[in-house]
């Protein structure tokens, strides 16, 4: 993989490098890193590949999940806090955007971004999994 890729992930195709592109950017979605990767493999078990690029911390405690823009202005899922971002679209490239993360799912590996409908309702799941595995210890 060249380094100096990128792909734009939230500005779509048909407004990509055109002068007339309007001003776009990426939400981040930030879940406890158990839930998330509850979230991720049901998102990848579904159908068709519903999950966007995803970032986890070093320390292990979060994962990110990239969403289209405008997510964080209606986003109100317990345990969770999204990011808005600015800027016409975001550039990620093979290295991580965020010092101290790294790529769980890298740009290029999965869907342009998660659909915000549809990782709302993979977290809600995810959360009632983990708390039924958690009731039966």
């Amino acid at each position: 993989m060249e380094t100096s890729q990128s792909i734009e992930v939230c500005t779509p195709p048909a407004d990509r490098g055109g002068p007339s592109a309007p001003e776009a950017g990426c939400d981040l979605v930030t879940v406890p890193t158990r839930q998330g990767l509850e979230a991720v493999d049901i998102l990848r078990r579904g159908a068709g590949d519903a999950v966007g690029p995803v970032l986890h911390d070093d320390g292990g405690d979060t994962l990110g999940f990239v969403v289209p823009p405008g997510t964080a202005a209606a986003w109100d899922v317990p345990g969770s806090t999204c990011t808005e971002t600015d800027g016409r679209g975001l550039r990620l490239n093979p290295e991580p955007p965020v010092e101290g993360s790294d790529w769980l799912l890298p740009p290029g590996e999965a869907d342009l971004a998660t659909d915000p409908a549809v990782l709302r309702a993979a977290l809600g799941e995810a959360a009632r999994l983990i708390e039924a595995a958690d009731n039966c210890r």
